[in-house]
């Protein structure tokens, strides 16, 4: 099966959350399986200064109305995937991928350039597989604007919503002016979305099928007080809809084999690996140990994520002998209070604002605990590399956070492989911190749900079957 994966992300070349993890592991793994897979992405200035080694294969023009820009491509194989980098000068070398007043453009550049590279290096597709927003409008494009050419007569289109906080919101007079597609659409209600043109909601309607990142998710997505207002056009396609979980790169996240952590270990060796890596940790943060439990977040620092809630009740924890241990970076105010609780406690609170792939793996080594108090997470995916890591995630139940962990009650811990709550509040955290602090008073314990989270299956073997049988199933 010849499957293109059109995305705005994708590692290992450019990466802001989960979406680059899942486009680059799922095309890695149905790659494993036998298909052939391709991913054209933005070629991105932070990009083309790691000097990639990509070669140009050539370059074609891209139509926005009055606007004429120069797409040129490149190319390079990775992991059995051939990426296909798209290049825009105005566009694309710029010093982040989101955040311009501009992304509309941006992106419809990016998507009708993503439709002209099919036919320009013959990827005739057996499916289309579109991420979020920004190339989700491009089964309407092909639907209504290639539907009698032969080329494209038989592409299926499937949908993956990462994030329905993004919707790819437009003025309608940009439907024609960027895409050159007639007003009726918007007057019909196909890609009408409260008053605006929604990219994303193209999407829904024009792909064969819509997936979303957990059966949680999907739940969640039906139903009104947690579907970011998209559960009514859901609903219509229901039937077409489904939640498949992610899953992680086991060959990355490996205790037993990842080389930018101080000691390996496995679930034989996992309480003196632990050990030995929490050392380091703590070092690396030139914070002391207490006694306490050592609690690690890998974060966008956003309203989202739960940093509030996290930083009041992460001052009660560590006023009562906790060590907490934050890397991320985000919104300004978030980053400013992060500094304020380590000024506070500057002993006991370690935090770095950015990226550091090096450190992320060294808070998932050497923590006692990962935290992830989401408002809203559709899978999430660092709680699962908490888990094979031995390192216990304490979560809010929503979306795949709930699908994935099984919490420590207080009693039992031989069924546990992380802490949940239920209410998004300080209360609800605090009852998280409580239960690890709990936990972790019996080692025994601990280690029981520490091994049990180990034995998880989070590969991406059973998820890429399911996308499978979804691709195989469009008639």
């Amino acid at each position: 099966m010849k499957i293109a994966m059109f995305a705005s992300e994708s590692l290992p070349f450019a990466k802001t959350g989960g979406l680059a993890d899942v486009v680059y592991s799922l095309s890695k793994e149905l790659v494993k399986e036998g298909q052939e897979v391709i991913i054209a992405m933005p070629y991105y200035l932070s990009m083309k200064q790691k000097d990639l080694k990509a070669r140009k294969i050539g370059a074609f023009d891209v139509y926005m109305s009055w606007r004429h820009q120069e797409a040129a491509i490149y190319q390079l194989e990775q992991d059995g995937i051939t990426y296909y980098l798209i290049s825009n000068q105005y566009y694309f070398d710029r010093d982040k991928i989101y955040g311009f007043d501009d992304d509309g453009e941006r992106f419809a550049f990016f998507a009708l350039a993503c439709r002209k590279l099919l036919r320009y290096v013959d990827f005739k597709a057996d499916v289309v597989h579109v991420h979020d927003w920004q190339t989700a409008i491009v089964p309407c494009l092909i639907k209504e604007e290639n539907c009698f050419d032969p080329f494209y007569e038989d592409m299926k289109f499937v949908l993956t919503i990462h994030n329905p906080a993004f919707k790819g919101m437009i003025d309608r007079f940009f439907l024609n002016d960027f895409f050159g597609l007639p007003d009726s659409l918007y007057d019909t209600g196909k890609v009408r979305f409260e008053g605006m043109v929604s990219t994303l909601k193209s999407g829904i309607v024009y792909s064969d099928k819509i997936t979303t990142v957990s059966p949680t998710h999907r739940e969640e997505l039906l139903q009104s007080e947690t579907s970011q207002g998209l559960n009514g056009i859901l609903e219509l396609r229901r039937g077409d809809f489904s939640g498949i979980l992610n899953g992680i790169d086991v060959d990355e996240w490996d205790p037993s084999k990842d080389k930018k952590i101080k000691k390996n270990y496995d679930i034989k060796t996992v309480e003196e690996g632990k050990h030995i890596n929490q050392k380091a940790l703590l070092e690396r943060f030139g914070v002391d140990w207490f006694g306490g439990p050592v609690y690690g977040i890998v974060s966008r620092l956003s309203w989202q994520k739960g940093i509030d809630i996290l930083l009041g009740s992460g001052r009660k924890a560590l006023a009562q002998g906790a060590t907490l241990l934050i890397l991320g970076s985000g919104e300004y105010e978030l980053e400013q209070r992060c500094e304020a609780l380590r000024s506070s406690y500057p002993k006991t609170c370690g935090i770095y604002i950015g990226y550091n792939d090096e450190l992320a793996h060294m808070i998932y080594a050497g923590c006692d605990y990962f935290l992830m108090p989401s408002l809203f997470e559709p899978c999430g995916i660092s709680q699962m590399i908490s888990q094979r890591y031995g390192t216990l995630p304490i979560v809010r139940y929503t979306g795949g956070l709930r699908d994935t962990v099984h919490g420590y009650d207080g009693q039992d811990a031989g069924n546990a492989d992380g802490i949940g709550f239920n209410d998004y509040n300080e209360t609800g955290l605090d009852y998280g911190f409580a239960m690890s602090r709990k936990l972790s008073s019996k080692q025994e314990d601990y280690y029981l749900a520490a091994k049990n989270a180990m034995k998880l299956d989070r590969s991406w073997k059973n998820s890429a079957a399911n996308y499978l049988t979804l691709y195989k199933s469009i008639k």
